[in-house]
């Protein structure tokens, strides 16, 4: 069996490259050859071991970009404009498509998902398998580097749907990395003028401010903000997001740095905070957001990232989890 370079997570803060195999193909699956893979917030928790969905040894991975390699037997008829070479991202969430859930397109809360780089192995190798109805084709022209960016714009997609900001209202995003720092663009796509972020980082505090957003401290806007979304997931933040949202506002978790925060939820109850919870997306999300990526309507600066050789992988853990000013760091299987 053909042999690749990996980075394979084996314990808590132990992420070596190895040489493993290839992934066997499956009939309904196509064969990727990965560009770019991006690193996560979620696999930084992961790599500490603090995930519970991430269990060792595992091939971390799931924003990214790269090109067909292989068809299976079964793909390669289904999907008969896929060709090798073409380049292509991939929705990390694989679902059954058969559930209640899934026929009423809210893919992301399938009772038989995987994910690429939880269940499934992931993209921070050289080729990852996945199955031919998630590859998606990148619309001409798009940078790979840019297609890489998919999968966390589809989250900041559904974290606007799931909310229906209206332009009047205010907002305020807590936290400045890449969820957030999109989370702010799709909300000023939807009308909102009145942008607050919050950050410990002074540097990523200055990337959201150059997007358009107010920079404040956390307890600064108490009760004074229409919708707040949490894109850290620590229980000071979780606490804080209650407290800053007006009377009748509403307030999105999605950030995943702790398992358990204790919340007041009589002042909830008393003020009627609506939350929502936000994971994942739809696949109507992650497709709007590739069209978004490549229409330029969502970004990331280019001197907010770079790209690292895949050997580097460990070292940009370890550098994320210690508040790099970079907000997006590929891996490059190939250098």
């Amino acid at each position: 069996m053909a042999r690749m370079t990996a980075l394979v997570y084996e314990a808590p803060h132990q992420m070596p490259v190895r040489e493993v195999d290839v992934p066997a193909l499956r009939p309904d699956e196509v064969l990727i050859r990965v560009a770019y893979s991006g690193i996560c917030g979620s696999e930084l928790s992961g790599f500490e071991g603090k995930n519970a969905l991430r269990k060792p040894p595992l091939i971390m991975g799931h924003e990214f970009s790269g090109q067909i390699e292989q068809l299976g037997q079964e793909a390669a008829a289904r999907f008969p404009a896929f060709q090798v070479g073409q380049a292509v991202t991939v929705n990390p969430l694989i679902t059954c498509g058969e559930c209640l859930y899934c026929l009423r397109g809210q893919h992301q809360l399938c009772a038989n998902r995987k994910l690429l780089s939880a269940s499934l192995p992931g993209s921070n190798a050289q080729y990852v398998a996945a199955r031919a109805d998630a590859v998606l084709p990148l619309p001409p022209g798009m940078a790979l580097t840019i297609a890489a960016l998919t999968e966390p714009t589809a989250c900041a997609i559904h974290i606007a749907a799931l909310v229906v900001p209206r332009s009047h209202e205010s907002a305020l995003v807590v936290g400045a990395g890449p969820i957030g720092l999109l989370t702010i663009q799709v909300l000023q796509n939807c009308g909102v003028r009145h942008i607050y972020c919050a950050d410990l980082n002074a540097e990523r505090l200055a990337k959201a401010t150059a997007l358009g957003a107010g920079a404040v401290k956390l307890d600064e806007v108490r009760g004074q903000v229409d919708i707040v979304v949490d894109a850290v997931g620590a229980a000071i933040t979780r606490q804080g997001c209650v407290a800053a949202a007006r009377s009748g506002g509403r307030v999105v978790w999605t950030g995943l740095h702790e398992a358990e925060s204790q919340l007041p939820v009589n002042d909830m109850i008393r003020r009627e905070i609506t939350t929502y919870g936000s994971f994942a997306y739809t696949r109507l999300d992650f497709a709007n957001a590739l069209q978004a990526l490549a229409e330029g309507r969502l970004r990331l600066d280019p001197g907010w990232t770079r790209i690292e050789p895949l050997a580097n992988g460990a070292a940009c853990f370890i550098e994320l989890l210690h508040g790099s000013p970079t907000v997006k760091i590929w891996l490059d299987p190939w250098q």
